[in-house]
């Protein structure tokens, strides 16, 4: 088989191929891409002629990559995360000239005042400003921001150097518990009292040392934390901590914002407070929208839009 530079793989085939590769298995893979296996199977074979290779090794039972295909696994792999991030790019870029702002906001923080204050400056000063909310899971929050899928966030830091912040708010830090763990019974607690509670854990792609600040990962003692299970949101964090198999420490303003059945929030005399910022990619600092709403927040902050809580 020979490469025709008129007939070079496209992305979508590439796509298709990586999920195979997941699968192994041509059922699983069209039910996961939400095409018909035929139409699979031969997106494929195509794929494989623009190659001048087989990738894979079909037999009536069992699908494995041949040995090119082990080879080009992670090329295919590279090539659709370039063209993804040429998408998310030309995304923020279009998003600039046509004056668009994506906002990124997680748990609450779309309902806090200093948010409703900066985005309130941020029309009035900038009326031709389209502005789009996005609701972010823990993974994603920072993740979204690195990937320009949106162009700002409001979150609880800390961060990564390659962020820059604004500080709005600062609030302290209270423990969620399952309202029948015995801890739960008292008025306050200390950070010593809950050792050797298990915490929730977050997905891998949440940088550690925001976790690890949230989790007081060491203790003041020095002591490491024992995790529980791996949380996605605010809804499977309050379900883990209410079936009392892991704590958090969350601001005090979910007090307001989660009251659940089955849970209780405690202040905890001596754990440091947590603060909300507006973040921002260091690089994209000075792009028109973003230094829009980076000199609303600025506005905002001067002005006073009154306690996070």
């Amino acid at each position: 088989m020979g490469v025709s530079a008129s007939k070079e793989p496209s992305v979508h085939q590439l796509r298709l191929f990586l999920t195979l590769s997941q699968e192994l298995h041509f059922g699983r893979a069209a039910a996961r891409l939400f095409i018909t296996q035929p139409a699979l199977s031969q997106q494929i074979r195509e794929l494989e002629k623009r190659l001048g290779v087989r990738v894979v090794e079909r037999t009536s039972r069992t699908l494995t990559l041949t040995e090119a295909g082990q080879v080009l696994l992670p090329e295919a792999r590279a090539a659709v995360a370039a063209v993804d991030r040429l998408r998310r790019v030309a995304d923020a870029q279009l998003r600039q000239v046509s004056g668009r702002l994506v906002v990124g906001t997680m748990g609450a923080e779309a309902s806090m005042a200093h948010t409703r204050a900066v985005l309130g400056l941020l029309q009035d000063r900038h009326p031709e400003t389209a502005v789009r909310l996005v609701n972010l899971a823990f993974g994603d929050h920072l993740a979204a921001l690195a990937q320009q899928e949106v162009d700002v966030v409001f979150v609880r830091p800390p961060v990564t150097d390659d962020i820059e912040l604004h500080h709005l708010a600062t609030e302290p830090r209270v423990a969620c518990l399952s309202t029948g763990h015995p801890l739960a019974i008292l008025p306050r607690l200390t950070l010593a009292q809950l050792s050797g509670v298990p915490v929730v854990d977050m997905p891998e792609q949440v940088p550690r040392l925001w976790w690890d600040f949230w989790a007081v990962d060491p203790r003041p003692d020095g002591s490491p934390v024992l995790y529980g299970p791996v949380v996605t949101d605010m809804e499977s964090l309050l379900h883990t901590v209410a079936a009392g198999e892991a704590m958090c420490f969350l601001p005090k303003a979910a007090r307001e914002y989660f009251p659940r059945a089955g849970i209780r929030y405690i202040d905890v005399v001596d754990l440091t407070p947590s603060t909300s910022a507006l973040a921002w990619l260091r690089r994209r600092r000075s792009e028109s929208t973003i230094r829009a709403i980076r000199h609303a927040a600025q506005e905002a902050t001067i002005r006073g839009y009154g306690e996070a809580v």
